[in-house]
């Protein structure tokens, strides 16, 4: 799987948390936008990226033990 194949992927997983989160910052009253909320989608795919490599690199040290 290439890496825009997993952006795909994780930004799919955000759009799935997005009502939460949106109802969370409406509470705490923070108006949400697609403007506003572009670099935080860009930075949870920075995050997910990360997180993915931790857990590829985890495996294959599990893998060679």
């Amino acid at each position: 799987m290439n890496n825009q194949d997993k952006s795909f992927q994780f930004m799919a997983l955000a759009m799935k948390y997005l009502p939460e989160a949106k109802e969370q910052l409406d509470k705490a009253g923070v108006e949400l936008s697609m403007d506003l909320i572009q670099p935080f989608m860009d930075l949870f795919t920075k995050v997910m990226q990360e997180a993915y490599e931790l857990g590829l690199e985890d495996a294959r040290k599990e893998l060679n033990q």
